[in-house]
């Protein structure tokens, strides 16, 4: 068996050293405990860096003007349809076309009246022209009788006939004058009607208002127009399209017209250029949210109804900055561990603009201080520590 040997073996070992002499024993004795290093913690150090104040908000895209087509002639069936959704169509450009043999029909009829009054007004004037030639010659008569019967010559009955014969034949006169305007204004009454059926003859066109895209075709062939009901056709003005997005109130201050936006689709990372276009001036009462229009510049990048988050600078800075893990919260508002010759000390602060993962700080640091990297670690007001650079820190991790 070994196990003796063994047992040699390890009581020699422990008795070896302690028959040594005193000098070598010393030499072979274990060195003194050196006290303990300070823990080493990553610091980062107060940079001054451009950081971008933004708002964010999302919302559904719709168009900026929303054009509504009805029909201006109703009872009238709808013959043709020459547009359909998604078509991008020019101002007065025909949409739809509606039956015009009604209407046909009633220009005929109207027609025929305006010849019927232009025959009336040429016999009211003959009438006129004749009545005036018979007054005339009236007058003429009256006045010889009346010359007569003041020599003498004829009988004053008869003067008194001739003057009252001019009298009614001034009034036939007056009675055809009146004939003629009455047929005047019955010619004038059918051009008027002729000029009406002429127009509901073009209306039954049914022509884009404006230029722009069709969002929404509700019109069906065969169906009698009318406009009651859903409309014809939906237009987006020029094509135009804009985010609707709903902010929260103490951030709709800070937004004005024509502040740059950059928007992304849900699962899509391109992003859309655009600029607010409006912000409306109330608040929901319900919601607490106010509404900002953005314009969307690449509108055929996108669709009616499509969800969008746009994130819409407000200001863009060079300001100090630390990393927002290095920034804790007390009683006493914001601090931070500011590390001077390796102590840590507590120091409140006031931050500004959340950038990324940097928060601008207004008041409390100066530019290359050395701030704890991260406000949670262990370390507490007045310990010293080894500053380990954050850069350095992650290289090591």
């Amino acid at each position: 068996m070994r196990y003796p040997s063994l047992i040699v073996a390890a009581a020699l070992a422990v008795a070896l050293p302690l028959l040594a002499p005193a000098p070598l024993r010393a030499q072979t004795a274990v060195p003194a405990q050196q006290p303990a290093d300070h823990p080493a913690i990553s610091v980062s150090a107060v940079q001054r860096l451009p950081l971008r104040d933004r708002v964010i908000a999302s919302g559904l895209v719709g168009p900026v003007e929303r054009v509504v087509v009805q029909p201006e002639v109703e009872g009238q069936a709808i013959e043709l349809l020459a547009a359909e959704v998604g078509d991008s169509v020019a101002a007065g450009q025909v949409l739809a076309r509606l039956s015009v043999a009604a209407l046909t029909l009633q220009k005929g009829q109207l027609l025929a009246s305006r010849a019927s009054a232009a025959a009336s007004i040429a016999q009211a004037e003959a009438q006129l022209v004749e009545a005036e030639a018979a007054a005339a010659e009236a007058r003429r008569v009256s006045l010889r009788s009346a010359a007569l019967s003041d020599q003498g010559v004829t009988s004053s009955a008869a003067a008194d006939q001739a003057a009252a014969n001019a009298e009614a034949t001034a009034a036939r006169v007056s009675v055809a004058r009146q004939g003629l305007e009455v047929a005047r204004a019955q010619a004038a009454v059918v051009e008027a009607q002729v000029a009406n059926i002429e127009l509901q003859l073009a209306r039954t066109e049914v022509r884009a208002p404006v230029a722009g895209l069709v969002l929404e075709r509700n019109a069906t062939r065969g169906a009698i127009a009318s406009g009651a009901g859903a409309p014809m056709f939906v237009l987006a003005r020029d094509g135009a399209l804009e985010l609707q997005a709903d902010v929260a109130e103490q951030e709709v201050m800070r937004l004005a017209p024509g502040q740059p936006a950059s928007m992304t689709a849900v699962g899509t990372r391109a992003a859309l250029p655009g600029h607010v276009r409006l912000v409306e001036p109330g608040i929901d009462s319900a919601t607490r949210l106010g509404r900002v229009r953005v314009a969307v510049d690449q509108p055929e990048q996108v669709r009616s109804g499509m969800f969008l988050q746009a994130e819409i600078l407000v200001s863009e800075r060079m300001a100090l900055a630390v990393p927002v893990t290095a920034v804790g919260a007390s009683a006493e508002g914001a601090t931070v561990m500011r590390v001077h010759d390796g102590i840590v000390t507590r120091t409140p602060v006031v931050t500004g603009v959340r950038d990324g993962g940097m928060v601008e700080i207004l008041s409390g640091l100066f530019e290359s201080d050395l701030v704890v990297t991260k406000a949670a670690a262990f370390v507490r007001d007045g310990d010293r520590i080894t500053p380990v650079p954050a850069a350095s820190a992650a290289a090591v991790n």
